[in-house]
């Protein structure tokens, strides 16, 4: 099992200054004959380092270069936010938070509190329930229950016995419906939370049993589960549930791909339901394993804003892969295990399936035919970096400032495949509609072959419709939306410092 990382590879960036000219003009006094003092100095490595990098710069009026020319200006700009955390949103080019999710652009750059944890929680290291789970309306009277998507090995979770498919009718002793949803959810933002497990008996939910959790240090193995199908209407079939792409765990990914070569697999399904990014690098190998006939042409173009154009560049397929240790050090190349024996690939998706999950469809896309089964992807097309209020050192280094733990994750590129497409704002359609919401009473272990969405693939490998009639929909179930406290800012999509091909 790979140890705990404690550093972060992604890519880490600030600037002393972001303007055409470093120096600032003193503007002279203010309007009672003084000279402005910067009350909020953190303000003023997030304006430099959004000035610099930011995606979209030139469309957000508060970014503009000439903003910080005369001094005395720049300094009551500055000092007209007390916090650092709105003033980003307010710089970012119509965020989400700003101008409310249904006329954003920007919906993913995000202010950090403690890059530290931050920097863990990319690698899968979370203080956790150790849970995934989907909340449903199940009935008229307005209940709401929450299925179990994935229970992490080794979480409370798994420790108290809870599996994927249990069912939970209530939390802190409050049984959720449609009145109550909003005040009983957030109590899943509290340390400690008892969770009430419960049967569907007729067309009532009866309570069988309750569990009583602490959060604590989580750490995930992205490569969660694999195994192949023997005899699919002839066909070997390999099956991979991928959680995230995390760069400690490149080696772990080989191996998974090293047993389905040994195998001989015919097809692959690639199960990203629960995938919502993360290393592009990382991307890039996956994609080196899948499909071996694409030699190392162009995999992903990463397009960055006209002050670092010459940042722009490819990520190509692969014959090798980087290997990175307990530490975050690299620990050199191994070959990697790419499959020549497919010609097509299924991925299992989900609105969870977003940034670099998105990206092995898109990458993929000019090479071999992708299939989709299940719902609509996400839709998150563009990339971040993670910049550190550092002046004087450029993007070499984490933070010298010991005043605080604060960074940025903003948005800094767009990314494209080998044909020029990026066209999935609204991400990619299903090309084999399953709701597994439909299915919340009966949600079987990753790997079962009756496990619906997974069903749904393996059938069209037989060459035959899926028949989930087989197995009991429920179509008046209602999917409620819900901003899960333990996936934070998960739809992530992150480059490493060795892109930029550091001397």
């Amino acid at each position: 099992m790979k140890r705990l990382l404690p550093l972060f590879f992604g890519m880490a960036l600030f600037l002393a200054s972001c303007s055409d000219d470093d120096s600032v003009i003193d503007g002279g006094v203010n309007g009672d004959g003084q000279e402005v003092n910067l009350n909020e100095p953190i303000n003023d490595f997030v304006w430099k380092a959004m000035n610099s990098w930011y995606n979209w710069q030139k469309e957000s009026q508060n970014l503009d270069d000439t903003k910080d020319d005369i001094k005395n200006d720049y300094y009551t700009f500055l000092n007209s936010y007390n916090d650092a955390e709105d003033f980003m949103y307010q710089l970012c080019y119509k965020h989400w938070s700003v101008v409310g999710d249904g006329n954003a652009v920007d919906r993913f750059s995000w202010f950090i509190e403690d890059y530290e944890v931050q920097e863990k929680a990319f690698q899968g290291i979370t203080t956790s329930f150790g849970i995934r789970y989907q909340p449903v309306q199940v009935t008229n009277d307005g209940d709401v229950i929450l299925y179990l998507e994935f229970v992490s090995p080794d979480s409370p979770a798994f420790k108290a016995g809870m599996k994927r498919g249990d069912l939970i009718s209530g939390l802190n002793g409050t049984s959720i419906n449609t009145s109550n949803y909003s005040s009983v959810m957030s109590s899943l933002s509290d340390n400690t939370v008892t969770f009430s497990i419960a049967a569907i008996e007729g067309n009532s939910l009866k309570e069988l049993d309750s569990k009583t959790i602490t959060r604590a240090v989580v750490a995930d193995n992205p490569v969660h589960f694999y195994k192949v199908f023997e005899d699919v209407g002839g066909k070997k079939v390999g099956y991979l549930v991928y959680n995230g792409f995390r760069f400690s765990y490149n080696d772990e990914l080989n191996e998974a791909f090293a047993f389905f070569k040994s195998e001989g697999i015919n097809e692959l399904v690639l199960d990203l339901r629960l995938n919502g990014g993360g290393s592009v690098e990382t991307t890039a190998f996956l994609a080196s394993m899948i499909y071996a006939d694409a030699g190392t042409d162009i995999f992903a173009e990463l397009i960055f804003n006209s002050k670092h154009s010459g940042s722009n560049g490819a990520y190509n397929f692969s014959n090798t892969l980087n290997k990175y240790n307990a530490e975050g050090d690299s620990e050199g190349q191994e070959p990697i295990n790419r499959l020549s024996s497919i010609d097509r690939l299924y991925v299992l998706a989900s609105g969870g399936t977003a940034s670099a999950s998105e990206m092995i469809i898109n990458g993929l896309k000019p090479f071999i035919p992708v299939k989709v089964i299940g719902t609509r992807t996400y839709g998150k097309n563009v990339g971040s970096i993670t910049l550190y209020d550092s002046p004087g050192t450029d993007f070499r280094a984490k933070s010298t400032n010991q005043s605080h733990k604060n960074a940025m994750q903003p948005i800094v590129f767009q990314i494209f495949n080998k044909s020029g497409e990026s066209d999935y704002t609204q991400g990619f359609a299903p090309d084999i509609e399953v709701k597994e919401w439909q299915y919340w009473d009966n949600i079987l272990p990753f790997g079962d072959e009756n496990e619906i969405v997974l069903k749904s693939a393996l059938d069209d490998i037989r060459g035959f419709a899926a028949k989930p009639e087989s197995i009991k929909r429920r179509t008046d179930a209602l999917k409620l939306d819900f901003d899960d406290p333990e996936q934070k800012f998960e739809k992530e999509m992150y480059i490493h410092a060795n892109f930029f091909e550091l001397p």
